[in-house]
């Protein structure tokens, strides 16, 4: 199966106490963190209710 790799690019502080336990769910720490992770829609559904803190790289 495909793989991403996610990067947070902003703070978690102040975000809705949901998109915080997105960002833990996926397993990053702090910011500038990168994790990679399969391409299910589980994982796609994460990162899109937090896509303006991340970036997202397909086909790594």
């Amino acid at each position: 199966m495909k793989k991403i790799a996610i990067t947070q690019i902003k703070s978690e502080i102040g975000t809705p106490e949901r998109q915080r336990k997105s960002i833990r769910g996926l397993g990053l720490r702090k910011i500038g963190h990168t994790v990679v992770r399969e391409d299910t829609p589980a994982i796609r559904g994460m990162v899109w209710k937090i896509r303006h803190l991340v970036k997202v790289e397909e086909g790594v």
